[in-house]
């Protein structure tokens, strides 16, 4: 008699953790395929759509780096939509900003609970590291996310699971308890030093993350599209602007979006049927996003004096710009670029 081998799927954040957990769990002997959900929070994933890189330097997808670095089959999942519930109202709240941790951790394993079912898989693995994350990696919140998710003893942590209580796959046989790990805390020098050991080189920085709901700035910009739009909504094309550009709200009717590079204008231009619009040129220089309703000939004036501020031609007399409304050809107008001491910080959100 043969025995069948376990199989268990790895959720792949790109993270150095969650690499390092499923190598352990194959070295076992385990077959183990990724998941890597899509939330349209990544900046991995927010970069690879766009094409929009800080630089224009090329940034690989860590997730599926990581998958390749495993040799197994990674599968990205869309949960765009779904994961609307968890970032507008999460259970649990919010971390520092807008991240909502607990629930995100238990929303991704209880979806994972469903792949493996659907699929004829056993277990799922985690890089979740106790005391590493100060709201969903705690000691009181991982018996939370295994018991909210549905996944309960089904869900092994390799890095901690010798300060947790055995799992199924443990109890199974599937895993040996022995060799799993006992890691602790925020310090990676353990994760490090294994990295080193399995052959893992050029891994994504570790503590680095690539949520955008946890930077300060971004969830700046979130909170002050729902405050003017008053509605806690968003639509996908909105996670994607707020993470391009200079957001700058001059008055409480209008809101600029300001290119800052070339890669930001070309994506920005794709845009021009949705938004109002300002483009330079007499010079080279931004395109600028205008969104607002029941807008003046001032506020157009002023939108193109910013952009013509961002220009080549910002030290000018005067700067040709082209401003259309969403889906026109537009008009050319002439305009004194606004001096740097006119364009306030506090109009910067």
């Amino acid at each position: 008699m043969t025995t069948r081998q376990p199989k268990a799927v790895a959720l792949l954040s790109g993270g150095l953790d969650s690499l390092l957990a499923a190598r352990l769990v194959q070295e076992q002997g385990v077959y183990v395929e990724g998941i890597t959900f899509f939330t349209g929070f990544c900046t991995d994933g927010l970069h690879h759509i766009s094409g929009v890189y800080k630089g224009n330097v090329p940034k690989r997808n860590n997730a599926m780096w990581a998958a390749e670095q495993l040799g197994v089959k990674h599968h990205i999942i869309n949960i765009v939509d779904e994961y609307k519930q968890i970032v507008i109202n999460p259970p649990h709240g919010y971390g520092a900003h807008l991240n909502p941790c607990l629930d995100c951790k238990i929303f991704m394993v209880g979806k994972a609970l469903e792949w493996i079912e659907a699929h004829g898989f056993d277990f799922i693995v985690t890089g979740e590291v106790i005391g590493q994350r100060p709201m969903s990696q705690r000691r009181d919140t991982m018996p939370v996310i295994a018991k909210q998710s549905g996944a309960h003893d089904r869900l092994l942590r390799p890095l901690s699971a010798k300060l947790l209580p055995p799992t199924l796959p443990e109890r199974e046989g599937w895993v040996d308890r022995e060799k799993l790990l006992d890691i602790s805390g925020r310090s990676r020098k353990v994760q490090m030093a294994l990295a080193e050991r399995f052959g893992f080189r050029d891994y994504a920085q570790p503590a680095g993350g690539c949520c955008v709901l946890t930077d300060e700035n971004y969830t700046r910009k979130l909170q002050d599209m729902w405050q003017h739009r008053g509605s806690k909504d968003y639509e996908f094309d909105d996670v994607m602007l707020l993470a391009v550009g200079r957001h700058l709200r001059p008055n409480e009717r209008m809101k600029l979006i300001v290119s800052r590079e070339q890669s930001e204008t070309e994506y920005l231009q794709g845009y021009r049927k949705r938004f109002g619009h300002i483009k330079t040129v007499s010079h080279a220089g931004p395109i600028t996003l205008v969104e607002g309703e029941h807008l003046t000939e001032d506020d157009w004036l002023l939108a193109a004096r910013i952009t013509a501020r961002f220009s080549k031609g910002r030290n000018a007399p005067r700067v040709t710009v082209r401003v259309a409304g969403p889906g026109e050809e537009g008009r050319l107008m002439e305009v004194t670029p606004l001096p740097p001491e006119e364009v306030p910080q506090d109009w910067y959100i």
